[in-house]
Parts: structure tokens; sequence; C-alpha cells
């Protein structure tokens, strides 16, 4: 006799699948993203594209751990992060850290020089389409993360947004130099990337030691609970 499965497991399991395929495109995406970010940021001297690329890569450990969490949640082991986990946090939050140094000493060095980017062209179309992409990882991140009543998974998607207000740091950076000339909105920019980059890396350091990937602090990763349709 076939054993039936309740339709309530059946939607779980479904739910759970579309969180690993979010968290699958969520890595691909950044890898994607910090590859074209990082050689447009080289070759245009836009040191705030540069920055948002290398932020992307660093994003790739903390999907990482995300996309191990939910596997595992999915076995009912719990919401508390293991050790593969913790150790991914560590290793976004020190990546955050090296990039936030990075990029202050860059900019405040460019803000003295007065450099100016080759254009800036390139930071618009990958801010405009990071932007749209990341609003829609948000708005399917809650819709999942609240059917299963999962506040990890909404924490997730609370720390994807804060990739879209690098998105739009970099944008308003990049249409500023476009629209005046004046060298002074990438370096700005920069600093500003700089300055989330150090947020990010102290709250991913915050989920370490709480051992949690919902998020320790009442910053850029405030737990979502819902998004404008």
């Amino acid at each position: 006799m076939q054993t039936l499965i309740p339709v309530h497991i059946k939607e779980r399991s479904r739910l759970y699948q579309w969180a690993n395929v979010l968290a699958l495109i969520t890595i691909f995406y950044n890898i994607g993203e910090g590859l074209v970010s990082v050689l447009f940021g080289l070759e245009d001297e836009s040191f705030a594209l540069f920055g948002f690329g290398l932020d992307s890569f660093v994003e790739v450990a903390s999907g990482i751990g995300i996309w191990h969490m939910i596997r595992r949640i999915r076995k009912n082991e719990g919401e508390t992060a293991d050790h593969f986990e913790r150790t991914a946090l560590k290793i976004t939050g020190s990546g955050f850290a090296i990039l936030t140094v990075g990029l202050t000493i860059t900019a405040a060095i460019n803000l003295y020089q007065g450099h100016k980017p080759e254009t800036t062209f390139w930071g618009i179309v990958i801010s405009l389409l990071s932007i749209a992409t990341m609003w829609l990882l948000i708005h399917y991140k809650v819709k999942v993360g609240k059917a299963l009543n999962s506040q990890a998974i909404l924490s997730d998607a609370a720390c994807t947004r804060a990739c879209l207000q690098l998105s739009v740091v970099l944008l308003v950076a990049s249409l500023g130099y476009k629209f005046t000339g004046i060298g002074g909105f990438d370096s700005i920019g920069t600093l500003v990337i700089a300055g989330l980059c150090w947020r990010e890396g102290k709250e991913a350091f915050e989920k370490a030691k709480a051992g949690s990937f919902a998020c320790a602090c009442g910053g850029a990763c405030k737990p979502v609970t819902g998004t404008k349709q």
C-alpha cells in the first residue's frame, strides 16, 4: 500500500527547495557580479565599482553558509549555526574587515590626488541590474521565510537588503560623476561602501559569536517581515 504524505509536509518540502534555489542564485549571482565589477572597475579606474565587486566576493562566503544552513534546517536540525556556518561567518567578517581598511585607504588617497574614473557607465549598468536582482531575492526570501516561520531565512533576506543598499550607493556615486565630472563622487562612494562593509563585517562576527545566522544586531540586518507588492 502506498503511504500518503500529508499536504503540509509536501508544502514544507517545496518551500525548502525554493529556499535552497534562492540561496544558490545568491551565491552564483555574487560570483558573476564580483568578476564583472572588479574587471570593469579596474579598466575604468572606478574604485567604487571595484570595491563593490570585492564586496560581492566576500558575500559568497556568507551565501555558502546560508545554503548549508538551509539544507541542515530542512533535516529538522534547528536554526543554531553549526561549526561550518560559524566558520563561514568568521571568514565573511574577516574579509569585510580587510576590505574596509583597503577601500578606506584607497578612497582617501584618491580624494587627496583628485582621481577621476575613465567612466562610470558600467557602474550605472551593474548597480541597476543588482538593485533589480536584490529586490526580487528579498521579495521571495521573505515570502518563503514567512511561510516556513524561519527567522534565519528572514534574516538572510534582511542581509540581502544590505547588498541592495550597496547597489544604491554605487548607483548614486556613478550617476554623480557621470553628470558632474567631479571625481570626488567616486571616492566618496568608495568610502561609503567601505563603511557598509565594516557594518556587515561587524554583524558577521556578532552572528558567529551568537551561533546563529539570525541577526544579532539592530542594523541593516534587522529581520525583514514584508515587502511592498
